[in-house]
């Protein structure tokens, strides 16, 4: 790596709100997070770093959103076929058949994290052939 680091200018206003964020509490950032989900439709997204803004009243900029790439595959319930749904995801998921089978019982439980839109919906398509009910977050 270079030893040089990108710089960028950024305004004093801007370097000041920074600064305030960084030194908030964990109960003053929960309270922000509160206040911009209630009053603004703004919420950090799952695993951090970015965030998801409600669909606004288009006063915005008319840009369309950045289309989903990475989605988890969620099991909400895995029906009446337990056995089938246990043996798909440890096909899935290369587990044992004793992990696969904790997994399917503690649902709603993750199956992949961070699949590709094929591969989730490949994933989802089997487990609900199995019996399950799944959700692509």
């Amino acid at each position: 790596m270079s030893d040089e680091a990108a710089t960028v200018e950024v305004s004093a206003e801007i370097s000041a709100l920074g600064d305030q964020l960084v030194e908030l509490t964990l109960k003053q950032a929960k309270e922000l997070s509160d206040y911009l989900k209630d009053e603004h439709g703004i919420e950090a997204a799952a695993g951090g770093g970015a965030v998801i803004v409600a669909a606004g009243d288009g006063a915005g900029d008319g840009g369309a959103a950045e289309e989903q790439t990475e989605f988890n595959v969620v099991m909400t319930s895995f029906g009446d076929k337990k056995l089938n749904v246990v043996k798909e995801v440890k096909n899935i998921t290369g587990q044992s058949l004793m992990d696969a089978k904790k997994l399917v019982e503690g649902v709603p439980a993750t199956v992949k994290e961070g699949a590709d839109k094929d591969e989730a919906n490949a994933i989802k398509e089997k487990l609900e052939e199995a019996g399950a009910t799944v959700e692509l977050q």
